[in-house]
């Protein structure tokens, strides 16, 4: 009963996947289906006009044999094949071109989709992947759909409506040997069946081992320095060796279980002749076939089978497309943050108040009815152990994440009910790892404000400190900063974030351990430039460094997922033991760093 409860779940999850796939795929050809319903019947026209070669072909050999002279004829239909010939590689070059403009629309619309899809996923869901298997599934094999899609849409469609319809012809000269000439074609359709079969089997298990030694690569380039400073390259590279070993193994093992039913397949289907020739002869022999038709039926059963080789050419391809759409709707499926597409609604101020809030990752729970209040316009920070809950509260808050259940609301908004959109416009969020684009300081700080001018961003920048350390750059603000930020230092990359945060002017402001990586001397600057620049706005800040928010309206003492107290500096030192022993060793600290 077990085994017959997981096959019927096995079925049910891969019909629900086909569906699924199916649908997708169909969104993804969404403004396209027209351009490649063109391609289908610029394919079949090609079909129609090689057909008509063979009909003038037939007319051409009946001639030759019954010993016509006429020789105009003979140039005639010289004339007309040539031309038929022309026509339909000109149909087959349209429609290959109007599929390939389909089908790279298409891709570009499954990566706007997915690109889009992650904006909307809560963090967590999006992390639950690696960067390397985001690429894989976005870049890499997104490009590997389009030589299937770009030839099988038009190609298909063509090749199997021409081999029918050569088929039907054959059988209107002589059904017989119309016939005769399937006799090896059944052999070749099992071991073609036998091998597309397989691919469940094995074809799961390269996609899998491919996406490991992507994901392997990313993480063995992205921590090439720690791999370099600590003389951990032999395991590293040994690890990667290994990945790109059981990517390569797992296709070898594939093809070499394929090799006998391909070579039979390969050898019989095409085989028409092995039935069409003895059967064919007969019918001569015995007056009921005349030589001019056996040797048209010849020529055509070539052009019959050719075709169909060429489908069943596409089988691998076809599951491979199956396979990658699958991948993207796996990832298209995923739950959205729980936001309204439209609406206007608006905080009336900005009070923030978290109330009963539960927060898990996967199955632990980190939040545990977490309630606090803060206050607009005013100072706030949030303190506590390494993993006591501080950074979750503040990405909730700047909603990266749905709470479990509880609320959050803006201006006495839940913020759930506000589109995403709107709800940026309220919060900037600077969190420890800051990430910088590939593009120049000045387009980095940009972003904070889309229509910032270049007047705005410098000003922004000197605001906040960065204007000194920007222009010692070789290029000043046009500087590029590498990926990920990886041409600047930690703290640069720090403070250009900050930059950024403070362009977009938002009226809540989250730093999220964001001088972490500075230095004193910058911290200094940085907080001096935050205290003008924040005033007025509701601030909230996550610091390690306890000294820098001595000063703020209230502090809260985040410990195991609980608020355990709240207050200013000195009630806070006065009536938490915890936060007191806290701020003792920061001084002391503090103290032996001078």
């Amino acid at each position: 009963m077990k085994k017959r409860e997981k096959s019927e779940n096995a079925k049910i999850q891969q019909n629900t996947l086909n569906k699924n796939t199916f649908r997708w795929l169909w969104e993804f050809t969404k403004g396209k289906r027209g351009t490649y319903l063109l391609s289908v019947i610029l394919a079949l026209l090609g079909v129609a006009s090689m057909l008509l070669v063979y009909v003038c072909l037939a007319s051409l050999i009946r001639e030759l044999i019954t010993g016509g002279h006429d020789i105009g004829f003979y140039i005639q239909r010289g004339v007309q094949i040539g031309l038929l010939w022309v026509i339909r590689y000109a149909f087959h070059g349209f429609s290959t071109y109007s599929a390939h403009a389909s089908t790279f629309g298409l891709i570009g619309n499954a990566r706007k989709k997915l690109l889009k899809k992650l904006n909307t996923m809560p963090l967590g869901a999006v992390q639950m992947r690696s960067s390397g298997e985001y690429k894989s599934i976005i870049c890499d094999r997104a490009d590997q759909i389009e030589p299937t899609l770009a030839h099988v849409v038009p190609e298909f469609t063509a090749n199997i409506v021409g081999a029918i319809v050569m088929f039907i012809y054959m059988m209107t000269i002589d059904w017989r040997v119309g016939l005769w000439q399937l006799i090896c074609i059944p052999v070749g359709i099992v071991a073609f069946a036998l091998m597309m079969s397989s691919t469940p089997k094995y074809y799961p298990n390269t996609i899998a081992k491919t996406k490991a030694l992507n994901a392997t690569a990313v993480e063995y380039i992205g921590g090439i320095e720690v791999i370099k400073a600590f003389g951990q390259s032999k395991t590293s590279y040994g690890k990667f060796v290994k990945a790109a070993k059981e990517g390569a193994d797992c296709f070898i093992e594939w093809m070499r279980s394929q090799n006998f039913l391909e070579n039979l397949g390969m050898a019989c289907f095409p085989a028409t002749l092995l039935g069409l020739l003895p059967a064919g002869v007969h019918y001569c022999l015995d007056g009921s076939l005349a030589p001019a038709d056996f040797i048209l039926l010849i020529i055509l059963s070539l052009g019959t089978i050719a075709p169909l080789i060429t489908v069943f050419g596409y089988g691998d391809d076809i599951a491979k497309v199956g396979e990658i759409i699958s991948d993207m709707a796996d990832v298209m499926e995923e739950k959205d943050m729980i936001r309204p597409k439209e609406g206007d609604v608006k905080p009336k101020s900005h009070d923030i108040i978290i109330k009963d809030v539960h927060f898990s990752y996967k199955d632990k729970e980190v939040l545990h009815g977490v309630n606090l209040e803060i206050k607009d316009k005013t100072v706030n920070a949030l303190v506590g152990p390494s993993g006591s809950g501080k950074s979750t509260i503040a990405r909730l808050i700047a909603s990266l994440w749905d709470v479990d259940s509880g609320e959050i609301t803006i201006g006495g908004v839940n913020i759930k009910d506000m589109t995403l959109e709107e709800y940026n416009k309220h919060v900037s969020y600077v969190s420890q790892e800051n990430y910088l684009f590939d593009q120049s300081v000045m387009d980095n700080i940009r972003m904070g404000k889309d229509d910032a001018t270049d007047e705005e961003v410098v000003e922004a920048a000197k605001r906040c400190g960065c204007h000194e350390f920007i222009m010692s750059l070789e290029k000043g603000y046009q500087t590029i900063c590498g990926g990920s930020g990886g041409h600047l230092s930690g703290g640069e990359r720090q403070r250009i974030s900050i930059a950024r945060a403070m362009l977009k002017d938002a009226p809540i402001v989250i730093l999220d351990e964001a001088t972490s990586y500075t230095d004193p001397e910058s911290e200094a600057v940085i907080q001096n430039a935050l205290s003008k620049l924040t005033v007025g706005k509701t601030l909230i800040v996550i610091a390690h460094r306890l000294s820098t928010i001595v000063d703020a309206d209230r502090i809260f003492l985040i410990n195991d997922g609980n608020v355990e107290n709240y207050g200013t500096q000195e009630e806070m030192l006065s009536s938490s033991a915890l936060y007191k022993s806290m701020w003792e060793s920061h001084m002391a600290l503090k103290k032996g760093g001078n």
